[in-house]
């Protein structure tokens, strides 16, 4: 095995620290072939689908892929920004905005943000912050609640590009920040200025993005800290708790996921006659395709054709003030 080649001598910058922002990832463009490319990538992650190769790969191949992109990358048109992809765009603004958060308070850090799967991809970002003389790295996947994967999948990236690396830069992780004082203060307020401009629902639902129910009786932490998320969120909203629920969304196959399931908690909440629900979803910090489309989109539709009258989404987090004052002092306290 041959390693990749170290900057001469000469043209390694003075080491210094860098930070890199890890999200999800996205296609490149709202297109069948390139959604294709993308999911290719994502599916075949064994933290992602815990079957089998010899079982799976028939099925992804012979099945999902000539079949899904072109659902898919019609859900994408919908929700597709001038700038690109959501998800592309408010990582990299969150990542712009950090470095400036950091600067002013003195830090000399190097911030660059990667996706794990599609562009940019976490092993170009890991040799850029190299080339740019990095000797230390804090890794900060934007997921709020450790999942084997997301998160963990993440480090499984980092590894596998370590290994190709002669000389090792110092790591650092952040695995998860589901009850962070800042992470809670900013979505409270994201929600309340929300509510300051909008009015009040009768029920708000804090809807968490899904894992296989098998992953949790397997020891995935990822429930737990969804449900404490969410005590915290209506602890500080000062809500009862008949005021709010909390179910999970984005099931893929048939394989049971985490229950209460978004789609159906929005119907059966219509039926019993709630004229208008809000819905939030703290797992995400950026807005993207299980945000603006499958909420903000098809959950409006369920809510209204099952007899709802009003339908509200909250916003991510975004580029909200408070929650890059948040992640500048998660990352400080790790520099």
């Amino acid at each position: 095995m041959s390693f990749k080649p170290e900057p001469a001598p000469g043209d390694a910058q003075a080491p210094h620290t860098g930070v890199l922002l890890c999200n999800l990832g996205t296609p490149d463009e709202p297109t069948p072939s390139a959604v294709r490319r993308y999911l290719a990538e994502f599916l075949s992650d064994p933290r992602v689908v815990e079957i089998p190769p010899l079982v799976w790969k028939p099925i992804l191949y012979g099945a999902i892929l000539p079949t899904r992109p072109s659902k898919s990358a019609e859900k994408y048109r919908k929700i597709w920004m001038p700038e690109g992809s959501p998800l592309a765009f408010w990582t990299a603004r969150q990542a712009v905005m950090l470095r400036g958060y950091l600067g002013e308070r003195g830090h000399r850090v190097t911030v660059r943000h990667a996706m794990r799967y599609g562009n940019p991809s976490m092993a170009s970002m890991l040799d850029e912050l190299k080339a740019q003389g990095c000797t230390r790295v804090l890794v900060v996947p934007l997921y709020p609640q450790y999942a084997g994967s997301t998160t963990g999948s993440v480090f499984d990236a980092v590894g596998a590009w370590a290994r190709q690396v002669r000389h090792v830069p110092e790591f650092h992780f952040i695995n998860r920040f589901h009850d962070d004082p800042g992470y809670i203060r900013a979505l409270a307020r994201q929600v309340s200025n929300y509510w300051m401009s909008h009015g009040r629902p009768n029920k708000l639902i804090m809807s968490f993005h899904g894992v296989p129910e098998r992953s949790i009786k397997l020891g995935d932490p990822y429930q737990a800290q969804c449900l404490e998320t969410a005590r915290l969120l209506a602890e500080r909203l000062a809500l009862k708790s008949d005021d709010f629920e909390v179910c999970f969304q984005s099931r893929f196959g048939k394989a049971k996921w985490l229950e209460p399931y978004t789609d159906q908690t929005l119907q059966r909440l219509a039926q019993q006659g709630v004229g208008r629900v809000d819905v939030v979803c703290p797992g995400f910090v950026c807005d993207c395709l299980e945000t603006l489309e499958e909420i903000a989109i098809e959950g409006k539709e369920t809510f209204l054709h099952a007899g709802g009258q009003e339908f509200h989404y909250i916003p991510c987090l975004n580029d909200n003030a408070a929650w890059m004052v948040a992640l500048s002092e998660l990352v400080q306290e790790r520099l």
